[in-house]
């Protein structure tokens, strides 16, 4: 990874602001394939501004997940169900949206979007954008641990025990490694520290050694106090 590219927003306002203006470009831009989108609260706002005003983009565009809560698609905490204020608005063409089938088996739901990705992968398209969070722990998509990490190796997509004792299923490292460009999108308090970490290129922080192989890599930050 080269140096971490942070830019810092005067607000929260102007945080989403600027993310719905970078989602609506990478949307509208012909050579778009597919885009991958963070969960938890942070991209909501740039979610539903977008879908407001949805640009003209290709029928061949492909959305899918950093990770996913073990939850049911209609459940609050899912990132399908989160994210569709966008992905419903885009109304791609059936297999456009390519989510976390959780109502498999975990593992099996795993395997299945693992099979997905390389699917993607092998026809030649790349994200050209992914989001990510980062959260005050240090951890990126839903993975948490120098053992998740582990697991992770020569993989697109693992299932993962989280901390708060939820299960979930997770892009990798591998995976990450794939999209043209990374974008951390962090707001909320306590996240200082990780984002300092990050830009350090501490090899001790989950996010750090999630993205080190990624070409390009920025953190979007609401730097209200």
């Amino acid at each position: 990874m080269t140096a971490l590219a942070v830019r810092r927003f005067p607000s929260r306002t102007a945080l989403d602001e600027a993310l719905a203006e970078r989602l609506t470009r990478t949307i509208a831009a012909p050579s778009t394939s597919a885009l991958m989108l963070a969960g938890g609260e942070s991209p909501l706002p740039a979610y539903r501004t977008v879908s407001a005003r949805v640009p003209a983009h290709t029928a061949r565009l492909r959305i899918l997940y950093s990770d996913e809560r073990y939850v049911p698609a209609d459940a609050a905490a899912s990132n399908y169900r989160r994210a569709r204020v966008l992905t419903d608005a885009l109304a791609l063409p059936a297999g456009g949206v390519l989510r976390v089938r959780t109502e498999l088996p975990l593992a099996e739901a795993a395997a299945d979007y693992e099979r997905t990705l390389s699917a993607l992968l092998a026809t030649g398209v790349r994200a050209t954008l992914g989001l990510l969070g980062l959260g005050a722990d240090g951890h990126t998509a839903s993975l948490f641990s120098a053992a998740d990490l582990e697991r992770a190796e020569g993989r697109l997509a693992i299932a993962v025990s989280r901390p708060d004792g939820m299960r979930a299923v997770s892009v990798t490292p591998r995976f990450l490694a794939s999209v043209a460009e990374l974008l951390f999108v962090i707001a909320g308090p306590g996240k200082e520290e990780a984002l300092a970490r990050l830009a350090a290129g501490d090899p001790q922080l989950i996010a750090w050694r999630a993205v080190q192989e990624c070409a390009s890599v920025a953190a979007w930050v609401d730097a209200t106090p």
